[in-house]
């Protein structure tokens, strides 16, 4: 969200797995979360995305479970510039810099940005997962350096507000959810 005056707030909001749980709590139409997928509960089995964990993630008192949430603001020149986040478990972060680096250094707008095919890498499993849409001679190029390329599903839903240099605010609504919706007024 981006005010009149710049203010922002960036929010990342997760039930970790689409739906959660699955159960709603009572009659009352909320959906429990899943986030303790996020602890390790065996240490050295990956989670439902794939992440292996060790002995410092394993459930217990007193502890917080690993988190990829990222919500971000980029501020330009004293100025916000940029407010984006994305669910996606541990694609979040490296969806979240793929925004961030469109928009730097690629000079993306913000719907460009959002649009542009998408590349995660966690270590385990070994595999660089790639959307569909990087060009077949960067993928071969990629195998070539003995990358194992996997091409995978949409990563990330990011919604993403941009502000102009005048102050006008565009908004992309990731197309991977076509639940999401990015408004202003």
């Amino acid at each position: 969200m981006v005010d009149k005056d710049g203010n922002a707030v960036a929010v990342t909001y997760t039930l970790n797995t689409t739906f959660g749980t699955g159960i709603v709590a009572g009659n009352s139409g909320i959906l429990l979360n899943n986030e303790m997928d996020d602890f390790s509960a065996k240490p050295g089995v990956p989670n439902v995305y794939g992440l292996v964990g060790g002995d410092a993630n394993a459930v217990g008192p007193k502890k917080r479970p690993l988190s990829s949430m990222s919500p971000t603001i980029v501020v330009k020149d004293g100025k916000t510039w940029l407010v984006t986040g994305s669910p996606g478990g541990s694609r979040i972060i490296t969806t979240v810099l793929q925004m961030v680096v469109n928009s730097i250094d690629f000079g993306m707008n913000v719907a460009e940005a959002t649009n542009a095919p998408r590349f995660h890498h966690q270590w385990l499993p070994d595999e660089l997962r790639v959307e569909k849409g990087f060009s077949p001679d960067t993928l071969k190029l990629l195998e070539q350096r003995g990358q194992k390329v996997a091409v995978k599903e949409a990563m990330g839903s990011t919604q993403s507000i941009m502000v102009g240099p005048d102050g006008a605010l565009f908004g992309a609504s990731d197309p991977r959810s076509v639940d999401d919706l990015t408004a202003g007024y």
